[in-house]
């Protein structure tokens, strides 16, 4: 049994608690003057605690927004009814240089001598909300790129798939069935990515997919060339949806040959030290300096790469639950390498 620790002077235990936490705590009385501060305070909204107490809670509410947080105030001490969730609430703050913090409050009520308080727990939530701006923006990306397939992309493959249809008709080459496929592959990948725009979707249902066969699959609707291709023999099975894997896969081949040239030999297999998989080139590698740009919408180092590939990539990785990072290969290439496959059965062969 744990030993009880005994504290002899427990308010200035709990005061000590207090001016040491890592949110922000302000209260105020029934006129909404501020009668607390701590001293985290000072790190979100640059008012040190002497600044504060004294004042009325408006010096940290922008203008605009003053009339109704003091309407709501007012009705609550009057009625008791709550017009918000006193949990947690999102409030923009006014920091003492005069711009707005986004931050995230969760109020207590108490009485002391009689008299009623309110304590606001702050915390700064402007990393959040930028990450929420950021995955706004890529969504109205992703939806531009949606608009392109689905529009652009469409007519033309029609057209492709009559011509095809009447080539096959009047002759019998097997290429034409290699075409054929390969229309087919272009119409899936259109499909699939208006329904991952319109779900909010980087995947659809899984299955158990043989990797090597896979990829090899997705070599074959890249215009490879003279590119070299190697598989490791006991790159396994793993569970995943069998079209994100070969979007994955295609997107990181066309970005070596892309990149580097028709010359590129192309590495895939399993990580030795944990639950993954890698791919490598030969080519000169990716700089230090944009290794945390590239999988950004619509970045690209090539005059005529569109900046989708690898962005592509990343949302297929992340969308399984994946990782993927970027570093060098042996020979200088580039390497992608994705963690966090949980299963990957080697068969035996």
């Amino acid at each position: 049994m744990a030993e009880k620790i005994s504290v002899a002077r427990p308010e200035e235990f709990y005061r000590t608690l207090v001016e040491n936490a890592a949110e922000g705590m302000l209260t105020i009385d029934a006129n909404s003057d501020i009668v607390y501060a701590n001293p985290a305070i000072e790190n979100i909204l640059g008012y040190s605690p002497d600044e504060l107490i004294g004042s009325s809670k408006m010096k940290i509410i922008p203008e605009r927004l003053q009339p109704v947080h003091a309407a709501a105030l007012d009705s609550y001490v009057e009625t008791g009814e709550r017009n918000i969730d006193w949990n947690g609430f999102e409030l923009p703050a006014l920091h003492k240089d005069g711009h707005e913090v986004p931050t995230l409050i969760s109020l207590r009520e108490h009485e002391h001598n009689g008299e009623q308080y309110f304590t606001g727990i702050i915390r700064d939530i402007s990393e959040r909300k930028q990450r929420e701006d950021q995955l706004r923006d890529q969504k109205e990306r992703l939806n531009e790129f949606s608009d392109i397939l689905t529009h652009d992309i469409r007519n033309p493959l029609s057209v492709a798939r009559g011509h095809m249809e009447i080539a096959q008709e009047e002759y019998d080459i097997p290429e034409l069935e290699q075409i054929d496929e390969s229309i087919e592959r272009i119409d899936t990948l259109v499909e699939d990515v208006a329904a991952l725009t319109k779900d909010g979707q980087a995947i659809g249902r899984t299955e158990q997919v043989d990797v090597k066969s896979c990829i090899t699959e997705a070599w074959r609707n890249v215009m490879t060339e003279d590119a070299e291709l190697c598989i490791a023999t006991d790159i396994g099975v793993i569970e995943a949806d069998k079209s994100r894997m070969h979007g994955l896969f295609e997107n990181l081949f066309s970005n070596a040959i892309d990149h580097v040239g028709n010359n590129v030999s192309i590495r895939v297999g399993r990580l030795s030290d944990q639950e993954g998989l890698y791919i490598e080139d030969t080519g000169p590698g990716i700089p230090d300096s944009i290794q945390d740009d590239i999988f950004e919408y619509g970045y690209s180092t090539s005059d005529n790469g569109t900046g989708y590939g690898l962005s592509i990539v990343e949302q297929i990785v992340n969308g399984h639950g994946w990782n993927i990072t970027v570093t060098e290969s042996d020979t200088g290439g580039a390497r992608f390498e994705i963690t966090g496959i949980e299963t990957i059965s080697v068969e035996d062969r």
